[in-house]
């Protein structure tokens, strides 16, 4: 399958495309442009105004078919990611990213998934000018962006892409003479965070390479790892564990599966 030449719409309000697209041009040969004026928004943001309900992938994919929608087009990638503990390393925490990528005219959908616990994710509510410092500091201000509001469930006042040390002494300041506390959280849209920004670039490579990987036998692309097997035998007593023992490939198109050690 060939995309060379085609129009690929990136579909992104935040700036994902300047690590996203060199990637897909220099892999696929694909022409990437932005949906300008597109707003994601609309599906959910990170500080809650607007809530997100549906899961990462489904989000992403309504991002891909709005864009498309906008914009006529049949070729779009999109990403979506989300912040908390990591699933099995506890109280660390982890950027999930998923990258969705549609091809309408060959009806085909590609999805890789870059869980990664490099990332400045954090929020407080902070009471002194010492305490915002700080967290600054942890957060890697002001190479990343900061936001600060009156509390974790108020919407009415909120600063967003903090990146200077004035205009967040000034946000705190006129934000905490009410009520004396401020809420503080780093802010995770990817023009704002440096760090969420490379764990995009890292699942691009990912899904450059799912895109060029092709099924054995009917030689569609994608053709990846969908699920691990467990059983890997304990080497105290030889009997199986929750470890994983072998990967799991299959094909979307034909469904072809291919089992490899771990």
């Amino acid at each position: 399958m060939n995309w060379k030449g085609r129009k690929l719409l990136i579909a992104t309000k935040h700036l994902k495309e300047l690590v996203i697209a060199p990637i897909l041009e220099k892999e696929l040969g694909v022409d990437c442009f932005v949906a300008e004026g597109f707003d994601s928004d609309e599906l959910g943001t990170f500080t809650g105004e607007i809530e997100r309900i549906y899961d990462p992938i489904t989000t992403a994919r309504k991002k891909c078919q709005m864009a498309m929608q906008q914009f006529n087009c049949d070729l779009a990638v999109a990403s979506e990611g989300s912040f908390g503990p990591h699933p099995s390393v506890f109280f660390v925490p982890a950027d999930d990213e998923f990258l969705l990528f549609i091809d309408k005219k060959n009806d085909l959908e590609i999805v890789v998934r870059e869980l990664s616990t490099d990332t400045n994710f954090n929020s407080a509510e902070i009471k002194s000018v010492n305490e915002l410092k700080d967290f600054a500091a942890s957060a890697r201000f002001p190479s990343h962006g900061l936001i600060l509001r009156k509390s974790k469930n108020e919407f009415s006042e909120i600063s967003k892409g903090i990146t200077d040390w004035k205009t967040l002494f000034e946000a705190y300041h006129k934000l905490s003479q009410s009520q004396g506390s401020v809420y503080i959280e780093t802010d995770m849209r990817a023009m704002f965070n440096p760090t969420r920004m490379k764990v995009i670039e890292q699942a691009t490579v990912q899904l450059a390479n799912k895109i060029n990987s092709l099924c054995p036998q009917c030689k569609a692309p994608g053709f990846g790892v969908t699920k691990n097997q467990p059983g890997l035998p304990c080497e105290l007593c030889d009997l199986p564990t929750k470890s994983t023992l072998s990967l799991i490939s299959e094909c979307q198109k034909c469904s072809f599966a291919q089992e490899s050690s771990f």
